[in-house]
């Protein structure tokens, strides 16, 4: 099978080198393979961009959203399709890569409507004669760096809003899961917009990302990773004077009162921390609960984390997947060696399993007696790994919940709607979650956080404008 290629200006073209893409259900199933670009081609992507953003700039509205909404409907159309491609290259179960596959749609969707309302506005000078008029123009060439664990979700609302207010791409996504990328692209390439507007560069980020970070036709960057990575991303971008946007995960935490509705608190609880194999930047990581409901909530989450089913993405049934490949399960089983080293109690699972299939399969781990200071508790694990604060009041949930380095979803399971109402205040993070799972935002609003999860403007919704477009003030004289 000849191995997926690039786009770049246009066409399809070979790069420097090919990967090969592992199913983690199955390691003995090779997804794909796809081309490595290399560092000329990836300067030849930002070339092709540059030459077409002026003209995709001032193309109409229209044009655009038709663009984007044929985009969207196409993938609608084919997400069973692209949804089993997404769970077997990432490992997420079926219904969850459907679903993800239907967001990434619904995102194009959306983002085809809010290309026909940039706003504007109007403003009398202070000087007689004179007409002021305040208008967003796109940034121009926008280099797009997109993360494995939701490779369809996450590229849509980078893409989506940077074509829709005008700008060109060259679209980077994680080596690890080039095949929903692809497909993608390939649907994007016959959407009708113009040669060098939309470019995919596949390939390492020591090449391909180093590469954009780089050069100073990208105009500005958006990245979603790592806290390490983003650094890079900060200094390198901001040392050339280009604009960037930083998503780069946390530590989130889960209070649970003794007013809370116990079961409906679970549920939440493993929903959370554990779904999607805990490779959501918004997993419950850190359940902060009450010391009179302590034991009763661990002896429910345990017996919850027991049934859950654990097996190949695809297999009818299936309620967790294999975390992507042996890095992330080393890392995984690192943290659960490092937490019973500082003396946490391993409540339950952290061990490696077998199937049918050999894949990365990690029973849900379960951490109790663990301390806020713990690494367990300051570290992003992206894992199904969570641990228990026991704490005496709420005043001390709070202090905990926002002891923290990070600040992008925070969660609260009570019964008082005072408290709620405090917390939802108090809560130091982008997004705040009352008696619902920390993980799970819907498409048409901001997404992002505080501290060190975000850096820059807000993803989705109708936020998505600050980062996509520059403001113009214009000066008319009239007299």
């Amino acid at each position: 099978m000849a191995a997926k290629q690039n786009f770049i200006s246009g066409k399809w073209v070979d790069g420097s080198g090919v990967t090969q893409n592992i199913n983690p259900s199955d390691i003995s199933d090779v997804v794909g393979d796809y081309t490595q670009a290399s560092k000329d081609q990836t300067q030849e992507a930002i070339a092709a961009a540059k030459a077409a953003a002026p003209a995709w700039g001032l193309a109409t509205p229209q044009a655009r959203a038709d663009a984007l909404d044929m985009i969207g409907t196409e993938i609608l159309a084919r997400k069973q399709e692209i949804g089993t491609l997404l769970s077997r290259e990432e490992g997420k179960t079926l219904p969850n890569g459907i679903g993800e596959v239907t967001r990434a749609g619904q995102i194009f969707k959306f983002f085809a409507q809010e290309a026909l309302r940039v706003e504007g506005t109007y403003l009398n000078s202070l000087r007689p004669g004179m007409d002021v008029t305040i208008t967003r123009e796109p940034m121009g060439v926008v280099g797009l760096i997109t993360p494995w664990n939701f490779p369809a979700a996450i590229p849509a609302w980078k893409i989506a809003p940077a074509l829709a207010f005008g700008n060109a791409v060259v679209f980077k996504p994680a080596d690890l899961v080039p095949g929903t990328a692809w497909a993608l692209a390939e649907i994007i390439s016959r959407s009708g917009i113009p040669a060098g507007v939309f470019n995919l560069v596949m390939g390492r980020g020591s090449v391909v990302g180093q590469t954009l970070l780089d050069s100073r036709d990208v105009n500005a960057l958006s990245f979603t990773g790592s806290v390490q990575t983003g650094a890079k991303v900060a200094a390198a971008v901001s040392a050339r004077g280009g604009k960037f946007q930083l998503e780069m995960g946390g530590k989130n935490p889960l209070i649970v009162l003794d007013d809370a509705n116990l079961d409906a608190a679970v549920a939440g609880a493993v929903d959370g921390a554990f779904f999607q194999q805990g490779q959501r930047c918004t997993a419950s990581s850190r359940l902060i609960v009450h010391a009179k409901i302590h034991d009763a909530f661990v002896e429910k989450t345990v017996a919850a984390i027991k049934a859950l089913k654990v097996d190949h993405a695809l297999k009818e049934g299936s309620q967790i997947g294999p975390v992507v490949d042996e890095t992330q399960m080393k890392q995984d089983e690192d943290y659960i060696r490092i937490a019973r080293e500082e003396g946490a109690e391993l409540a339950w699972g952290g061990e490696r399993l077998n199937r049918e299939t050999k894949g990365f399969y990690l029973s849900p781990a379960l951490f109790t007696r663990t301390t806020n200071n713990m690494r367990i508790n300051r570290e992003e694990v992206f894992g199904p790994v969570a641990s228990v604060i026991k704490v005496d009041s709420y005043d001390e949930a709070l202090s905990v919940a926002n002891d923290t380095e990070f600040g992008l979803s925070s969660g609260i399971y009570t019964g008082s709607l005072k408290t709620a109402k405090d917390f939802q205040r108090k809560a130091q993070a982008g997004m705040v979650m009352v008696n619902a799972p920390t993980a799970g935002v819907d498409y048409h609003v901001p997404f992002g956080g505080r501290k060190g999860s975000s850096i820059g403007a807000r993803e989705q919704g109708r936020y998505a404008v600050e980062f996509y477009t520059t403001v113009k003030t214009a000066y008319v004289n009239a007299g």
